[in-house]
């Protein structure tokens, strides 16, 4: 930051991040940060979806934290929540399986179905 204007654009930049947060029309992607999730590799998990959510420019989804969601044999899981639709909720999902749930289920509207709670075999 070099100057008034440029403290003004960033600014500009956050208040714009926190009125897509009341989007209704975002997508978003809500991670379980608790610490069963932390120690499961959550928080890779979460950097490699902003990571491809920038790459990809996506302005329309939004990566949120939550605490224990209760089922820690599954961690890290995430819930993936499109408009309009049931929310999706993935199980032991590594950072490598990112990409695709961000390009067939975020972008496309199709669920990773492999990934998923549904498919679990307990």
């Amino acid at each position: 930051m070099k100057s008034l204007a440029d403290l003004q654009a960033i600014r500009a930049r956050t208040l714009e991040n926190i009125n897509m947060r009341k989007d209704e029309d975002a997508c978003r992607v809500i991670i379980g940060m608790a610490t069963c999730g932390i120690a499961a590799g959550a928080r890779p998990v979460m950097l490699a979806f902003m990571d491809e959510i920038a790459k990809r420019n996506l302005k329309h989804v939004t990566v949120s934290q939550t605490g224990c969601i209760g089922m820690c044999r599954y961690e890290p899981m995430l819930d993936v929540v499109l408009p309009g639709q049931e929310k999706v909720t993935y199980i032991h999902v590594k950072p490598e399986m990112v990409p695709r749930i961000v390009s067939e289920h975020i972008v496309n509207g199709h669920p990773v179905e492999e990934y998923t709670i549904g498919a679990a075999k307990d």
